[in-house]
C-alpha cells in the first residue's frame, strides 16, 4: 500500500534542509520563450499549447527542484488555454511527483463556495489534478469550507492578507476592534485548524501585517507571495515571517530569460533568492 502524501510532513522535511522557496509555475503561454515554441513545433509539426507549456514547466522543475520547499501552480494560467492548458497542468503535477516526489505541490485556485459545491472543488483539486494543497477564500465561513478542512493530509491555505495593492479595501476593515485580516488569522487558529492542516497567505508587500499575523498564528506555515516581481524586501519578510514560511516567487524566476538559457537562469535566480533568505535568517 502506497503511503498517502502529507503536505505538512513534506514541507517540514524540506525546511530542515533550509529550503524555503516556492517556485510559482505561473506559465503564461505568451511569455514562454519563442525558442521553445519553435522547437516543439519543429518536433511535432504543429503548435501544441499543451506540449509547450509542459516542456517549459518540466525544464524549470528539473532546474530548481533541489532548491525549493514547494511548487505552486496558479490554475488561471492553465484554464486560460482551455483543454490543452488543463492537460499541461495535470501532466506537470504528475511529473513533479515522478521527478521530485519529496516536493509538495500547491494549487493556487482560491476556491470558495457553499459546502456541496466545495465537494466538487475538493475532488477536482486532489483526486483529478493531484495537488497536495490548495488556496481557499474564507469568505463563506468554516461550515462551507468543511469539505476542504476535513482533508487531513492536504494543506488548506487560507487567504488572510494578500499582496495586491488594493488588498486593504476589505482586509483592513475594523471588526471588533481589529482589522479583518487579523480576525481571519485568529479564526483559523482557534476554530478551523482542528486537523492541523491549515496555513495562511500573507503578502510580503505587507511586512508589518505579516509580523502581526505571525504573532497570532504561532508556528503555522505562512505562504508569502510578493517576493520577486512585486519587489518586496526579503530581509523585512524574513524578519517578520520567521522560519515557518513558504516564500513564493514566480515571474522573476521562471521568466528570468527569454532565450534558450531560461532554465539555467531560473536556477540562478532561485539560488540567489535562497542564499539571500538564509543570510537574512542567520542575521535575524
Amino acid at each position: 500500500m502506497i503511503e498517502e502524501r502529507n503536505f505538512f510532513s513534506m514541507l517540514r522535511q524540506l525546511w530542515l534542509k533550509n529550503l524555503f522557496i516556492c517556485v510559482g509555475l505561473d506559465s503564461a503561454f505568451e511569455k514562454i520563450p519563442q525558442c521553445l515554441k519553435d522547437s516543439v513545433e519543429a518536433t511535432l509539426g504543429y503548435v501544441s499549447v499543451e506540449e509547450i507549456m509542459f516542456q517549459f514547466n518540466k525544464n524549470i522543475i528539473k532546474a530548481t527542484a533541489d532548491l525549493v520547499c514547494a511548487f505552486k501552480l496558479n490554475i488561471a494560467f492553465y484554464e486560460a488555454q482551455g483543454n490543452e492548458g488543463m492537460a499541461a497542468l495535470i501532466r506537470t503535477i504528475a511529473y513533479i511527483k515522478e521527478y521530485a516526489p519529496e516536493v509538495p505541490i500547491i494549487l493556487d485556485a482560491k476556491r470558495a463556495d457553499i459546502g456541496n459545491t466545495n465537494d466538487g472543488y475538493v475532488k477536482s483539486a486532489f483526486d483529478i489534478i493531484g495537488a497536495d494543497a490548495i488556496t481557499v477564500n474564507p469568505f463563506f465561513g468554516k461550515e462551507a469550507m468543511e469539505p476542504f478542512l476535513k482533508m487531513k493530509n492536504k494543506g488548506i491555505i487560507i487567504l488572510c492578507r494578500t499582496s495586491n495593492s488594493g488588498s486593504g479595501e476589505f482586509q483592513d476593515l475594523e471588526v471588533n476592534g481589529e482589522p479583518l485580516y487579523q480576525v481571519v488569522a485568529r479564526r483559523v487558529v482557534e476554530s478551523w485548524n482542528d486537523n492541523s492542516n491549515c496555513a495562511v497567505v500573507v503578502g510580503a508587500t505587507q511586512p508589518e501585517e505579516l509580523e502581526q499575523v505571525r504573532m497570532i498564528v504561532g508556528d503555522m506555515p505562512i505562504l508569502i507571495p510578493g517576493v520577486g516581481a512585486q519587489g518586496a524586501d526579503v530581509k523585512k519578510t524574513v524578519n517578520a515571517g520567521g522560519r515557518e514560511v513558504i516564500i513564493h516567487s514566480a515571474r522573476k524566476i521562471i521568466f528570468a530569460s527569454d532565450g534558450p538559457d531560461y532554465a539555467e537562469e531560473a536556477r540562478t535566480e532561485t539560488v540567489k533568492l535562497g542564499n539571500l533568505i538564509l543570510i537574512c535568517m542567520a542575521n535575524d
